[in-house]
């Protein structure tokens, strides 16, 4: 057995191997993504049984092997259970989860990104909140996380901070009432919704999901978010169909 290294995070995918096995896959604050093999979670009687599906959260005491690590055990600190006993839930942390997936890499500061998803399955139990908002703030925060977000500040042309009201997918930004006409596929937005994106953008993780819109403003993140998904990701997320 080799050392013995704690990390702290989330599991995000959880499979059988073998006959009792399980492999997992683990976004962590110390080693950003993690491939673990819990050896005999499946096993009736094992302590890894619990512990080790997805959307835990907590402490887990890893070893190195050859390929991959091993989990010796773990210190569970959020089980989520009002997510996985919600099918509508379960379908959005997928989704969350395999976007979380896409972006992260071994090796690489993760904490942005646990935060994220810590915030953002929270939010799903909380029957004030629309899941289809919780998901627009959880997908512009990760690609502003990973760098690759608009500027949804100044317009494109001119530069201008005020009277934003045109999103323009094929410019990656967005465009003022006096240049609006430049945007060859702008998407007119109420000042409502260029709020409500600035505020996703700037606003801290634990303040994120402390509001709701209209259902106006909703619409428009969405062909928002639909425009910006499409030109930032290269591949499908499988998990996206099963979205309610």
């Amino acid at each position: 057995m080799g050392d013995i290294t704690e990390v702290t995070g989330m599991i995000i995918s959880a499979m059988p191997v073998g006959e009792f096995d399980r492999r997992v896959v683990i976004i962590t604050k110390e080693r950003g993504k993690i491939s673990a093999f819990a050896k005999g979670a499946r096993r009736p009687n094992s302590p890894l049984m619990g512990i080790t599906r997805a959307f835990v959260f907590g402490t887990f005491e890893v070893y190195e092997g050859r390929t991959s690590y091993n989990i010796r055990q773990a210190n569970i600190t959020q089980y989520f259970e009002g997510v996985i006993t919600d099918l509508d839930a379960v379908c959005y942390a997928c989704y969350f989860a395999e976007i979380a997936d896409y972006y992260t890499r071994e090796n690489a500061d993760a904490s942005e990104a646990i935060n994220l998803l810590y915030a953002s399955l929270s939010a799903l139990i909380k029957p004030s909140l629309p899941d289809e908002l919780i998901r627009y703030v959880y997908e512009l925060r990760m690609i502003a996380i990973n760098g690759e977000c608009p500027d949804f500040f100044t317009c494109h042309h001119c530069g201008k901070e005020e009277e934003i009201d045109t999103y323009a997918a094929m410019d990656s930004g967005v465009y003022c009432a006096d240049c609006h006409q430049l945007a060859k596929d702008g998407v007119r937005l109420s000042k409502s919704a260029v709020y409500t994106i600035q505020y996703i953008l700037t606003a801290p993780i634990g303040k994120l999901f402390t509001f709701t819109v209209s259902d106006e403003v909703l619409a428009e993140l969405r062909m928002v978010m639909n425009r910006l998904c499409i030109r930032t990701f290269d591949k499908v997320m499988k998990s996206k169909e099963m979205l309610p």
